[in-house]
This record gives structure tokens, sequence and C-alpha cells, in this order.
């Protein structure tokens, strides 16, 4: 199995330690599950490395795009951790689950005046400011409430990490960051210091996401380093924070390389202080921003087999009562996943098949060329690895609710998103009374 808290007993598939066919008979399908326990491991693993490479006040920032609620706000805000936001949504949400203001990380290359606005009131920790009309707004905004807010600016590193072009956000030619080989970077530097109601804290990058090698992070860092040190001998500038993104990749095949976080953590870490430690720099205290290396592996989605399709000698489909609505991956990226069906997970796999959606789309697919049993209406489909930009992604496409959250642990599972209604489709639906 490609995770290790993922099990096959008794003809079932385990996940968490809990019978899946067991779990879809009391939370219906589709549900989505949620492994705490793994989370939570995951978070210190990266706590653990990130204190071995760059010090004790080096500290990852969940990056909630990949999986928003506020039960996971509630976990993280007793860890040494930030998170980033991308949205007032993303923002309010972790601050009703408690989370503390100082600790967020707003993200996002057009943040609105009302998402700035918003941000300055409740007192949020940090603006990862993208371009220099952001810069100049935040200032405005920040003055206007009496505020001197803290910042990091965002920058291009222009290293090409090699993944899926829609997810490689370090290249020269991106639509986040301020290009360093161009010198805009540092213009953009001199404009922040200037002025009165921002201070410049530190700088960020991000290269991209689905990485495996060590090889991308080591130059991006490089490159981030050399900065810092041209930073301190041109301006005088000591860069307090060093935001060196996220990206780590992870497993959804077996096929996929292992990749282990603490090595590629520990490679970063030496080439930091490799640049730095005989340079006129402080060193800086160091954030990370893994959000689907942490939340990835901790979700499963159950689904119904409904459907079976059989073209001869062309294609089977096998269709299920989700699809790209709650998981739209595939027909964005041709993202793939490992598919089992859960009830009968120890028979033999000698039906291909494509696992299909319920949408009105042809391209309304979970995965392609599949191997299962020969399902039948009924049987339960598990597809793994689906806790990071499947929920976040969801849609009401097809006016569909969207599926419930289920978290488990230590065993123990506890619905921590209800699953929504029919009448939650009409929630923001205004009635009007037309005349004849």
């Amino acid at each position: 199995m490609i995770c290790n808290n993922i099990k096959k007993e008794n003809g079932h598939l385990h996940f968490a330690g809990l019978d899946t066919v067991e779990l879809a008979k009391s939370y219906g399908t589709p549900t989505m599950l949620f492994d705490e326990d793994r989370f939570l491991g995951n978070v210190n693993t990266y706590i653990t490395a990130m204190q071995s490479a760059f010090g004790e006040k080096s500290m990852p920032l969940y990056a909630g795009k990949a999986l928003c609620f506020t039960h996971l706000y509630r976990l993280l805000r007793e860890y040494n951790v930030g998170i980033d936001v991308v949205s007032s949504g993303e923002l309010f949400t972790a601050l009703s689950g408690g989370f503390p203001a100082e600790r967020i990380y707003f993200h996002g290359n057009n943040k609105t005046d009302d998402d700035i606005s918003f941000g300055v009131s409740v007192g949020i920790g940090y603006f990862v400011c993208d371009n220099l009309d952001e810069l100049l707004k935040i200032d405005e905004i920040a003055g206007a409430q009496g505020v001197v807010q803290n910042i990091l600016v965002r920058l291009t590193p222009s290293v090409d990490a090699h993944t899926y072009e829609a997810v490689n956000t370090g290249k020269l030619d991106s639509k986040f960051g301020v290009a360093i080989e161009t010198g805009a970077a540092e213009e953009f530097i001199k404009t922040a210091l200037s002025l009165k109601s921002v201070k410049l804290c530190g700088l960020h990058c991000h290269i991209g996401s689905q990485i495996f090698d060590a090889e991308p992070f080591v130059m991006a860092t490089n490159t981030m380093a050399d900065f810092c040190i041209h930073l301190k001998n041109t301006l005088g500038y000591n860069v307090e924070i060093l935001n060196l993104g996220g990206g780590i990749g992870v497993r959804y095949l077996e096929s996929d390389p292992e990749v282990s976080i603490a090595d590629i953590v520990a490679e970063m870490g030496k080439a930091l202080h490799n640049k730095l430690d005989s340079s006129p720099v402080e060193f800086p205290e160091v954030r990370l921003e893994p959000g689907r290396s942490l939340v990835a592996d901790c979700g499963m989605t159950l689904y119904s087999v409904g459907a079976i399709k059989e073209i001869s000698g062309v294609k089977n489909y096998v269709s299920v009562n989700g699809g790209m609505a709650d998981n739209p991956r595939f027909a964005l990226y041709n993202a793939p996943y490992t598919v089992i069906l859960a009830n009968r997970a120890d028979e033999e796999c000698d039906y291909p098949c494509t696992v299909a959606g319920r949408c009105c789309e042809s391209g309304d697919v979970i995965q392609e060329n599949v191997m299962l049993p020969r399902p039948v209406r009924s049987d339960i489909i598990a597809v793994l690895t689906t806790g990071a930009y499947n929920y976040s992604m969801a849609s009401h496409y097809n006016r569909l609710p969207k599926p419930p959250i289920v978290a488990i642990r230590q065993g123990k599972p506890e619905i921590v998103v209800r699953r929504e209604t029919l009448k939650d489709l009409l929630s923001c639906d205004i009635v009007l009374n037309v005349k004849e």
C-alpha cells in the first residue's frame, strides 16, 4: 500500500484502523475520511526536521488551500506552527477555529481591498506581498487603521521545478511574485523599506508542487540566500524571516517515488548554512509551507457503485455517486489516484475499467485504466490520498451537495463537517414574488 494507515483485512479495506465498509454503512457515501493521527504525525515530522535543519526558531506554515475546515485549525493551534491563507474565507475559517491571528500569513497574487482591510483589522501576523500595487494598498489601508503591518515580499527565483505546468510557480514568467534576475525584486524591496505603514520582515518564494527531488529546493534556497547576502551588502538590510515555500510531493500511486521530508529539509538546511554561515547575514528564521504533504495521505473518499456500462471491445465504465463535483483534479490535471474495491479488497483485480462520476460531463472521471474485481451495484469504491485539493476544490456542479468529512482519532470516528442537504443548496437563493 502507498501509505501505512491503509490495510486489507478480512476482505475489506481498512483506513486509520477502521473498516471502510462499516464506515460507509454508518455515514453513507460519498464520504471523505480524515486520519487525524496521521495528520498530526506529519506536522511533527516537519517541526522536527525544520528545527534540526534551521534551528529552533523555524516553523512550518500549513497551506490551508489544500484542505480548510475549522476543526483542522483547532488541532493546529496547539502546535508550534503557523498557517497561510489566500482569502478572507480561509482567514475567517482559521479564526473561527481559534487559530491565533499573529501566526497567520496572508498570501495571494490579487488580494482585494476587503481582504487587506479584514486582515489588518484582525491583526494577522504577515501579508506575503506579491506586487507593487498590492504593497502600496497595504501601506494605505494599514495607515488608515493606524497600524504598521508586517509583510514579507514574494520573489520569483526563476527555478523550473519540472512539475505540472499548472502548479509550477517559480519560473520567471509566473503570475506570482517579483523576479530577482531582472532587478525588479531589489527595486520592490527599496520601495517597501521606504513606506511608513508596513514593516518589511523578510522574503518568500515558492517554486511549485509535487516535487520529489531535493535539487530544485536546494537551487531555490541558494538563489534566495545569495539575494539575502546581496541585500545586506547593497542596502544594509538583514532578512529576518526567509520563507522557502512548500511543494514536497506525495505518493498517489505505487509507482510514484518514495520521498523523505526530513531528507529534503536537511538538504535545504545544509545549503542555507553553507551560504550564510560565513556571510555578513544573520541567520534568518526559516518558514516552509507544506499543504499537500501534510494532508493528502490523511484522506480517503468512499463512493458507492451505481451504473456499470460495458462497451464490448472498447471500454468498461463503473460509475460512482460522486465525481468532479467533489474531486475535480482528474478533469483539471489528469491527476493519478489509487482506486480499490473496498468491500472485496482481497479479490483478484482482473476487470479493466474507467471509474466515472455522475456529473453530466464526458470529462467527469475519477480515474482511467483501473483494474478492479468485477464490480456490482452498491459495491464500495475507495479512492486513496484524497486529503489535498479534493474537498477544498469541491463545487455544487449539477447542484450536488458536498459530502461530509469524518475524522478518525485513535480509532474513533467523528463528523467534523456535516453532509450538505438539499436545503443547503438553496441557502443563498433569494426567492422573489413575481406577479403574473
